[in-house]
């Protein structure tokens, strides 16, 4: 019976995670339909996790497409390689790669700093006394949050998209030997609208996900710095597999309406 119970358990402590997480999420979307807004903080945060997030996500990005048009190569090599190439990386970066990896990294650096700072400000009593001066902690500390990574990651993910593009064009055009012309043309070829949808619904998407996670977290942080520390770690990780998770969904959204 302890292994029944210890289920049970489980599956309660899912559930309640997962309504609270539904009940906050309510509380974002009712916050930003009243005012004030504050834009202040929301261009401040679309900085912190759009530019400053910009270079580790380009040069994830870049080595993605590197190696990507090493593997497709081997893998097509006297099979018309020079055309699968560039075909595949496109596809795949536009896909799947770029916002894949955009995700993943603005998770590790933006849902860490997120969940910190908000669970700092929990743990250090400042979020009771925002409620003490009448300001709503979500709106005041959230909906910014939330808001700037809706914005920031689809153009985070455009970026990646262009320097794993690129990346894969030096390999192929400089060390593979392929001509730079047919190469760049088949990339057009294979550029298709929808791929490019799918890409940008997805950064979208990770975007809610990894602010609402990071701040979810934040808000429930007790015990101190210990607390603020496994709260962190919770952050990036749970973000990290929702990533992962709703990739799959929204591929097959659109797989089957495509």
């Amino acid at each position: 019976m302890w292994f029944v119970n210890l289920i049970g358990r489980i599956a309660i402590n899912i559930y309640d995670n997962i309504v609270d997480v539904l009940c906050f999420t309510g509380n974002f979307v009712l916050s930003i339909f009243s005012f004030p807004l504050y834009f202040s903080k929301i261009k401040k945060e679309i900085i912190s996790i759009g530019f400053y997030s910009l270079p580790i996500v380009a040069f994830t990005s870049l080595f993605a497409g590197m190696v990507l048009a090493l593997q497709i190569y081997s893998g097509f090599n006297g099979m018309s390689a020079e055309t699968a190439v560039p075909a595949i990386i496109v596809v795949a970066i536009v896909r799947e790669l770029g916002p894949v990896f955009a995700g993943l990294m603005v998770a590790g650096r933006i849902g860490a700093s997120i969940c910190a700072e908000i669970g700092t400000m929990k743990v250090s009593e400042q979020i009771d006394a925002l409620k003490i001066l009448g300001i709503n902690p979500i709106k005041y500390l959230v909906a910014p949050k939330v808001i700037a990574s809706m914005i920031a990651m689809p153009l985070l993910v455009i970026i990646a998209n262009i320097v794993g593009i690129f990346g894969g064009f030096l390999v192929g055009v400089g060390k593979l030997g392929f001509n730079p012309v047919n190469h760049i043309s088949t990339t057009f070829d294979f550029l298709e609208f929808n791929g490019i949808m799918l890409g940008l619904t997805k950064a979208f998407v990770f975007g809610i996900i990894i602010s609402i996670i990071g701040s979810y977290q934040g808000i429930k942080t007790t015990n101190g710095a210990e607390g603020v520390g496994r709260a962190t770690t919770n952050a990036v990780v749970l973000s990290s597999i929702l990533i992962l998770i709703f990739n799959y969904i929204l591929t097959e959204l659109f797989f089957i309406n495509g």
